[in-house]
C-alpha cells in the first residue's frame, strides 16, 4: 500500500476509541471484554456490532447452561458521541445440596439502545423437576429420582435446550448453543451442549476471541449435562463457543469468559455447578 493509503487508513482507526483496537485486511475492531464506552468524534461510523450476552449456570447434577443470546447488527449508524457497552456476566451455578437452587440465567450483553443480547437459561438442578431455564439459548432440563424428566428452556436468540429423561437417575438435557439445540439425555447419559455460531469466525480471528476449532472461531456454545447422582453415567460435551463439559466429583466447569459458553453441572451432591460464561461486544468498520 502507497504511504499514502497507510496514513489515511491510520487516520480513519483514530477518531473511534474504546476497547481493544485490532484489524485484518478489511475492517478495524474495537472489542470490549467488560464494560466501556466507545467514543466516536468527527464523523457518524457506520459499524457493524456483534453482541453476545452471558451464559445460564449449569444446574447441581443436572443440565447444563443455555449459551447467552447472539445478536449481530449490521450498517448502525453510530452518532458521534460516547457510547455504554455493557458486558452481561455469566449466571451463578446451581446447587443439589442445601439449599438446593437452580442457579442463574445469564445477563444481558447490551451497545447503547442499538442492540441487547438476551442472557442464557440456567440449567435445571436434579430431583427438583425442574425445566431449564428460557433466556437466549434455552438451559438444559434436569432428571430427577422419579417422575417426568424436565423440558429444556426456550432460546429467543438462539437455540432450546434439551430435555432429561423420565426416570430415576437418568441423563439431563444439555445447553442451547447460537448454533444449534442442546440434546436430549438418552439413558444415564447427559446430554451435548448445542455448538455455538461460526458466522462470525473471522471476527474471532481478527481480535483472538471466541473458540477457536481447527481455525474456526465460535461463540456462545451451551453446557453439556449429567445424570443423577449414583448412577455412573456419562457426561455430556460442552457445545464449541465456550461450554463446558461436567467433570467428575468435582465443581461443574465454568463456561468459557467472553464467549457466552453455558456452564456444565457437578457430577456430585457436595458440588454445585459451574457459572456461565461472560459475554462480549465487538465493533467493526471498513478500512
Amino acid at each position: 500500500m502507497p504511504i499514502l493509503g497507510i496514513i489515511s487508513s491510520a487516520v480513519k482507526a483514530l477518531p473511534v476509541t474504546g476497547g481493544t483496537l485490532s484489524s485484518d485486511s478489511n475492517y478495524w475492531y474495537r472489542t470490549f471484554t467488560g464494560n466501556g464506552t466507545l467514543g466516536v468524534t468527527g464523523a457518524t461510523l457506520t459499524a457493524d456490532i456483534l453482541i453476545v450476552a452471558g451464559a445460564g449456570g449449569g444446574g447441581g447434577i443436572g443440565g447444563g447452561g443455555g449459551a447467552g443470546g447472539l445478536l449481530a447488527l449490521t450498517a448502525q449508524s453510530i452518532t458521534i458521541a460516547n457510547h455504554s457497552v455493557i458486558i452481561g456476566g455469566g449466571g451463578a451455578a446451581g446447587s443439589w445440596s442445601a439449599p438446593q437452587n437452580n442457579g442463574a440465567n445469564g445477563n444481558n450483553s447490551s451497545f447503547a439502545s442499538l442492540g441487547t443480547g438476551t442472557g442464557g437459561g440456567r440449567g435445571g438442578t436434579y430431583d427438583s423437576t425442574s425445566a431449564g431455564g428460557n433466556g437466549g439459548s434455552g438451559g438444559g432440563g434436569s432428571a430427577a429420582q422419579s417422575g417426568p424428566g424436565a423440558a429444556g428452556g426456550t432460546g429467543s436468540q438462539g437455540s432450546n435446550g434439551g430435555a432429561a429423561v423420565a426416570g430415576g437417575n437418568q441423563g439431563s438435557g444439555g445447553g442451547g448453543g447460537a448454533g444449534a439445540a442442546g440434546a436430549a439425555g438418552a439413558g444415564t447419559t447427559g446430554g451435548n451442549g448445542g455448538n455455538g455460531s461460526s458466522s462470525y469466525s473471522s471476527w474471532g480471528s481478527a481480535t483472538s476471541t471466541g473458540q477457536n476449532v481447527g481455525g474456526t472461531y465460535y461463540y456462545a456454545g451451551g453446557g453439556g449435562g449429567t445424570a443423577g447422582a449414583g448412577t455412573g453415567g456419562g457426561f455430556g460435551a460442552g457445545g464449541y463457543g465456550g461450554g463446558k463439559a461436567p467433570v467428575s466429583d468435582t465443581a461443574g466447569a465454568a463456561g468459557t469468559a467472553n464467549t457466552g459458553g453455558g456452564g456444565a453441572p457437578s457430577d456430585h451432591p457436595a458440588n454445585t455447578g459451574g457459572a456461565g460464561g461472560s459475554g462480549i461486544v465487538i465493533v467493526r468498520w471498513a478500512k
